[in-house]
């Protein structure tokens, strides 16, 4: 079992304080700055990333979750002596088929509802295609954007996922937990100032989507792959003046943000793609026992009878 992976390295609380903390520092910091910074300060902050290069800025803000995963994968391996492989799955080994397919699957509908939205209304969509400067984006992308959504995903849906699970015995309140967290931790992105804190449900419901995948599936590696995808078309199909970070995409949307359409867009997209996405997945790999595997109990006992298998 997933969460159980845990009980294979030391748990102690400081273990755990030290770890969490200098791992989630830079989201704790970003979150601390968003709500005592003034609404000019950070305002001066967002515009400040914007007069930069697009490029420059992007390798900027991706840069750090390098070492970030790094620093990560040493603590959770010096401290409590585990290794990656039971940070990810709960199997003998990682599947990278796994982590293609709900790639593919989230790169497929995003491109798809865009081509829908396009072929409707492409009034406020700008070509912003531009050779030279894209093929620099696609690059810094797939190099950067691994990192930054392996750090997130191993923080939240890995490591705390695990570390919260045996603490409180069960599964939903983990699965809830770091969702929520996952939420606030982006709180200080350009689209809740633009948008207004209605976006959070977004967030959270990522989070949430992303955290019953780990948890049905036992590992964290279709997590990763929906993740990805998610973040390069964020970053490579549209960009706006209002995007957590400004790319060379291929289009821009040029229009004001109603954050009444955005948060009932938002919403839909959670009640109709997201069971959808969690449907294919279900079929794909066959998940059964739904209700025991998000929210049953945790003991060491059903760790030992798991290893015994």
């Amino acid at each position: 079992m997933f969460i159980e992976q845990a009980y294979k390295g030391k748990n102690d609380m400081w273990r755990f304080a030290i770890t969490a903390g200098l791992s989630s520092g830079i989201f704790i910091i970003n979150f601390i700055m968003f709500f005592f910074l003034t609404k000019e300060d950070l305002n001066n902050a967002y515009d400040l990333m914007k007069s930069m290069p697009k490029s420059l800025s992007l390798v900027i803000n991706l840069l750090p979750f390098l070492f970030l995963l790094a620093l990560l994968f040493t603590l959770v391996y010096f401290l409590h002596e585990r290794n990656v492989l039971s940070l990810t799955t709960s199997r003998t080994k990682i599947s990278i088929k796994k982590i293609f397919f709900s790639f593919s699957i989230i790169i497929a509908i995003t491109l798809l509802s865009f081509a829908i939205s396009y072929y409707f209304d492409n009034s406020n969509i700008i070509w912003n295609f531009h050779p030279i400067k894209f093929a620099v984006l696609l690059v810094i992308s797939l190099l950067l954007f691994p990192f930054q959504i392996g750090f997130e995903e191993y923080l939240f849906r890995g490591y705390l996922m695990q570390q919260i699970g045996i603490i409180a015995k069960n599964r939903w309140f983990p699965l809830l937990l770091t969702s929520i967290i996952f939420g606030l931790f982006h709180s200080a992105n350009p689209e809740v100032a633009e948008m207004g804190f209605g976006v959070m449900v977004f967030y959270i419901g990522t989070g949430l989507l992303l955290g019953i995948m780990t948890l049905m599936d036992e590992s964290i590696e279709l997590a990763l792959g929906f993740h990805l995808g998610n973040n390069l078309m964020a970053a490579l199909l549209v960009t706006s003046d209002f995007s957590a970070l400004q790319t060379d995409a291929i289009f821009k949307y040029s229009g004001k943000i109603d954050p009444s359409d955005s948060l009932n867009e938002m919403i839909i997209s959670m009640v109709i793609t997201y069971p959808i996405i969690l449907f294919i997945l279900a079929k794909k790999y066959k998940w059964t026992n739904w209700k025991e595997k998000l929210s049953g109990k945790i003991t060491f006992e059903t760790n030992l009878n798991q290893e015994q298998k």
